[in-house]
């Protein structure tokens, strides 16, 4: 499972010129499922999120989690991230778990956020989305469950 983080101060995603997830402060969340995912990848990546200390704390430091800032997460399917580009320049998603299964696990994903107490909007998994985002920093993360176990 993969996943790019970025703080914001506000997102939105919107479908059909209608407005269906958005948040203030905190975090999207872009996420890809790749072929062989599983509940121990989306663990991982849970944890990563929603433990990520990228917020300031009173000294100024990166100290804080989105829970601990008060923050909510938007989380957007992005199978994209399993593009390759290694041959040619058209991206391949062989590596992108199929559909009903990746959207499964996607919405097991933002269970298990909002579970943890977190304040979780949506974009619509297989829309065409508009995202706006307001990054802040830019602090931007590169998560990925394969490069650790």
């Amino acid at each position: 499972m993969r996943a790019v983080v970025q703080r914001v101060t506000r997102a939105s995603v919107t479908v059909e010129g209608v407005v269906v997830g958005a948040i203030e402060r905190g975090l999207v969340v872009y996420l890809g499922v790749g072929k062989g995912d599983d509940e121990r990848d989306r663990a991982y990546i849970v944890d990563k999120v929603v433990g990520l200390r990228v917020f300031e704390d009173e000294q100024g430091k990166m100290n804080r989690s989105v829970s601990d800032a008060r923050g909510a997460v938007l989380v957007v399917s992005q199978f994209t991230l399993y593009g390759d580009v290694r041959s040619g320049k058209r991206p391949s998603f062989d590596d992108a778990m199929p559909p009903e299964d990746a959207e499964r696990a996607y919405e097991a994903f933002v269970r298990a956020a909002r579970e943890r107490g977190i304040t979780v909007a949506t974009g619509v998994f297989r829309a065409n989305m508009l995202v706006e985002t307001a990054v802040d920093g830019p602090v931007t993360i590169l998560l990925d469950s394969r490069k650790t176990f």
